[in-house]
């Protein structure tokens, strides 16, 4: 059976940037990095944190009297789960749609143009006909 998707809130994201820039952290730290981008409280960003543990991505531990936190899940892995809800939700799981919604909103320089050319070619050579 497939993973499920990783889907993070808009504050969890916040969050889980800052973790990945200053990790392990602590609450304190993460709630000093964002309060101009934020405004948010330590009891805010610490019940955020703790959410996130328990949703599985963020990992805690005990040290002393400081819990120290690391991310769960990958840049990668976020951005994936980010991608395919934004495919499933907003394109009713079409890809086509989706790539030419991207491709007709975004300024793309011959360079980037020639990579996706690229990516897919090898894309069609790994698929079974």
């Amino acid at each position: 059976m497939p993973r499920k998707p990783i889907e993070l809130t808009e504050a969890e994201w916040t969050i889980i940037k800052a973790v990945w820039d200053h990790e392990p952290c602590a609450a304190p730290t993460i709630q000093e990095k964002l309060f101009k981008q934020t405004e948010w409280t330590y009891s805010t960003v610490r019940t955020l944190m703790d959410r996130m543990v328990a949703k599985g991505l963020l990992t805690a531990n005990k040290v002393r009297n400081t819990t120290l936190y690391q991310s769960a899940v990958t840049r990668l892995q976020a951005q994936r789960g980010e991608l395919l809800y934004a495919l499933k939700h907003a394109f009713n799981g079409a890809l086509a749609p989706m790539v030419q919604c991207l491709l007709d909103n975004q300024e793309l320089t011959a360079e980037e143009l020639a990579e996706l050319e690229s990516l897919l070619k090898a894309k069609k050579r790994t698929v079974k006909k």
